[in-house]
């Protein structure tokens, strides 16, 4: 029986059996007594719900802390100050104190955590140690409250967040704070249960307090003792943990701040919010949510085993990959009206933010000058085993720089930077493979001229061109792979279905220029064409149809309200037929064009 209570498994399943038990109860209280959140214009759920799951949460991961987790006194300290947090945000809950009344009481938990001596031990200065360790914890706390703002998205973020953390723990031999990371996933996925898409309770202010508190606390538990003293273990795998709530924090933040809304205001602008305004389900945007936590968690724990510049690199990846994605959802419109139009009117500084963001060069600028960094160290590494250790290694770092200017100097002169990213095509592939050619010749001539090429090898250069043209094609293809994995930007109009007549170059043009401008709310759903070589084969994903069968059968079975005409120069005689058959079919027909409206009636 002994060794079954120190079972991580055993104590996680506990956890949770004692979360359902205490969430069912205490959301049969707060119907009972009217604590319910009602819908509002700034927030998310449609229908009266349950609030105080935290109590539940609360109770379930107490309950198995004091039952089956030997305390430590660093464990005990920061499962104390948590509770206390918890506290803070039930009264919030109850009464609704002010938000300065939150942050004191934030402040206060944490002060017990560094008083404890608990903290994050990163620069070596204890008054700076001690200043990073309170915006951690405050930081962290508030993250998560923003972060609760749709069905399970936060606590599931939170669990996985704690598996990962629970994975260093057991990697760093921390077998009583494991124990007490699984009972905690056991409260967060038995709260799950009720709150997952359509949640029946909120974990409410008591609860986001109590998880992000701990969350943040249970990190400052790996460096006792000295136990993680690498610059990694101390800064990058506690970020990574929990990377999602920290990336939707600055993300919300950095936007509300440049449209002139406070951040602390609540909102349907998150993360979150901008998925399912792209036209994904509430279900679909809290699940890719998981999934980014997923391959958060992973790299924190990988980083964890490798090298501090492998680490930087991927982590680097990581973060080029969220950055783009955040640019993306930024352009997404969450609110009606021109808020945003009468900010950038009314704010000089926010316009020139806007028009920077729109042309993007300086952010491709500075994302070339890592990849080619990047690049570069990827080639050496891939070549030479400990290359950090190696006599390569001070090459690397004094021909880093000049490797940069002079491929920035490359991409410039052959134009990367003259196109746009959504429209990235085979010829700028072309143009990219130009640049990286020139730049990795030029750069081999002036490793020649001022060192003589000695102690280099011509594979490094040869690989670092592979990698790097791979690169800058991967980062701008970026745009057009997130197009196609997340939907067009939901207007909220019903789309009009049509059928495209021609599966050509101008057919295929004309999909995505439809696909590129969802204002027009057409919905494609297929090809027509006469050509029978084409016939049942896929453009885009749409079917090619009969163009010589019944077009009326075919409009009617798909639903079709018009049919656009692709083809410039069609017979007068096929066009007649083509007519009678929407007639009959009681379908527009339209021919196509390139302009503000699309399409012209025939």
């Amino acid at each position: 029986m002994q060794g079954l209570t120190t079972n991580p498994i055993f104590v996680g399943v506990a956890a949770m059996v004692i979360a359902v038990l205490s969430t069912l109860g205490v959301r049969a209280f707060a119907h009972k007594f009217g604590y319910v959140a009602k819908p509002k214009t700034d927030r998310w759920h449609k229908r009266p719900t349950a609030m105080l799951g935290g109590v539940g949460i609360f109770i379930a991961t107490a309950i198995a802390y004091f039952a089956f987790v030997p305390p430590t006194r660093e464990s005990l300290v920061v499962f104390g100050a948590s509770a206390f947090l918890f506290l803070v945000g039930l009264v919030d809950d109850l009464l609704n104190i002010r938000p300065y009344q939150k942050l004191i009481g934030q402040l206060i938990g944490a002060g017990i955590l560094i008083i404890s001596g608990l903290k994050l031990p990163l620069t070596g200065y204890d008054i700076v140690d001690i200043w990073i360790t309170v915006f951690w914890v405050v930081g962290i706390t508030n993250a998560i409250n923003l972060l609760d703002n749709m069905d399970g998205l936060a606590a599931g973020i939170s669990a996985i967040a704690a598996v990962s953390l629970a994975l260093n723990f057991a990697s760093n031999g921390l077998t009583n704070e494991l124990l007490l990371a699984s009972a905690f996933i056991g409260a967060l996925v038995g709260f799950l249960v009720f709150n997952f898409n359509p949640a029946s309770i909120f974990m409410g202010d008591c609860g986001s307090m109590f998880v992000g508190f701990l969350l943040s606390g249970s990190v400052l538990l790996n460096q006792v003792g000295g136990r993680s003293r690498g610059i990694v273990a101390i800064l990058a795998v506690p970020v990574l943990i929990l990377f999602v709530p920290i990336f939707d924090t600055t993300f919300v933040t950095v936007l509300r701040k440049l449209w002139g809304r406070k951040a602390s205001q609540g909102g349907r602008d998150h993360t979150s919010h901008r998925l399912v305004a792209l036209g994904l389900s509430e279900r679909t945007a809290v699940l890719m949510l998981y999934g980014f936590a997923v391959v958060a968690g992973a790299l924190a724990v990988l980083v964890a085993q490798v090298g501090p510049f492998r680490s930087f690199g991927l982590i680097g990846v990581f973060t080029v990959v969220l950055v783009i994605v955040g640019v993306y959802l930024s352009k997404v419109k969450v609110y009606e009206g021109t808020d945003e139009e009468q900010a950038a009117n009314e704010n000089a500084v926010f316009a020139f933010l806007v028009n920077v963001s729109y042309k993007r060069r300086i952010f491709e600028v500075f994302l070339d000058a890592f990849l080619i960094t990047l690049a570069y160290y990827s080639a050496w590494a891939l070549l030479y085993r400990n290359f950090e250790e190696s006599s390569s290694w001070p090459l690397f770092l004094q021909t880093v720089p000049l490797l940069v200017l002079i491929k920035l100097a490359a991409f410039l002169a052959v134009g990367v930077y003259r196109g746009l990213w959504r429209y990235t095509s085979v010829s700028d592939i072309i143009t990219f493979a130009k640049g990286v050619v020139l730049g990795s010749a030029a750069s081999m001539l002036a490793v020649l001229a001022i060192y003589r090429f000695e102690g280099f090898s011509r594979k490094v250069f040869f690989l670092d061109a592979v990698l790097l043209l791979l690169a800058v094609v991967g980062s701008r293809m970026a745009f057009r792979l997130i197009r196609q994995v997340l939907p067009a930007t939901n207007s909220g109009d019903k789309k009009t279905k049509v059928l495209i007549y021609g599966a050509g170059d101008g057919g295929e043009m004309l999909l995505r220029e439809l696909k590129n401008n969802p204002e027009w709310s057409f919905e494609p759903v297929g090809f027509v064409d006469d050509d029978p070589r084409k016939h049942d084969k896929l453009i885009h994903g749409l079917k090619v149809y009969d163009g010589n069968g019944d077009l009326a059968d075919i409009c009617r079975e798909r639903e079709v309200s018009e049919m656009l005409i692709s083809i410039r120069n069609l017979p007068a005689e096929r066009m007649k037929t083509i007519r009678i058959a929407c007639d009959e079919a009681d379908v527009i027909l339209k021919r196509a064009h390139f302009s503000i409206d699309p399409v012209d009636v025939i």
